[in-house]
């Protein structure tokens, strides 16, 4: 028997309920649990007639639906079990078919690297580069993109000035990835641009006056 007919079977088995015993009723539930359609179910392989009419019976009638819930569990862990874990090189490959990935870009942002006087702008400007838009609605946006006990690194995308502040608990540098900017820190004035890098000492004044729209990234480093 087919499993469309066991459907009908036992739709018309539902038809008759009322002139069923509770006995006879479990047993044919039982059969109906038996015949693979829960199985089938799981696989993909019913039509969306035949899915549809398995919901219903899943609501009508709790030991169908319990049966479902334990048949999915088994196959769950059947394909985790089953599961083979690809080769992290599979992984960069099909990142980098698909255009997410390049050699020295960075996808992993948990594990982003201190930005200093040596860091890769363009290394940074690529894998940021989701993150950056086109064109920002916003004068000023700050995304944190790595925060642990050492580090705090924030994507910066800034239109208007910064006012004047200092800080003792951490040091503070940025890394201009687009844009000009002028920055004084203490009596010392720095022109900044794409590539530069600038870190600014514990307890000093600054600011930073925009010169052009800024995209840089800004770095805390907590003094232990």
């Amino acid at each position: 028997m087919s499993f469309r007919q066991v459907l009908i079977t036992f739709a018309m088995f539902i038809s008759q309920y009322e002139g069923k015993s509770k006995h006879s009723l479990k047993m044919d539930i039982q059969k109906y649990i038996e015949s693979g359609i829960l199985e089938e179910y799981c696989l993909g392989l019913l039509s969306e007639e035949d899915q549809a009419f398995l919901i219903q019976m899943t609501m009508l009638y709790p030991e169908i639906k319990e049966e479902l819930t334990a048949v999915e569990i088994t196959m769950e862990k059947l394909a985790n079990t089953s599961a083979v874990k690809p080769a992290p090189a599979n992984k960069e490959k099909i990142l980098a078919r698909l255009g997410f990935e390049t050699p020295g870009v960075w996808t992993d942002f948990t594990r982003l690297p201190a930005i200093d006087k040596n860091a890769d702008q363009q290394a940074w400007l690529a894998a940021l580069k989701p993150l950056i838009p086109n064109k920002p609605s916003e004068d000023f946006i700050c995304q944190v993109i790595r925060k642990d006990d050492e580090l705090q690194q924030m994507l910066v995308i800034a239109k208007t000035d910064v006012p004047e502040e200092e800080h003792d608990e951490y040091v503070e540098s940025f890394f201009i990835l687009k844009g000009r900017c002028e920055c004084t820190v203490g009596n010392s004035r720095f022109k900044l641009g794409a590539g530069d890098f600038l870190e600014i000492p514990l307890n000093v004044k600054h600011n930073i006056k925009i010169l052009s729209p800024v995209v840089a990234i800004l770095q805390y480093r907590f003094v232990q």
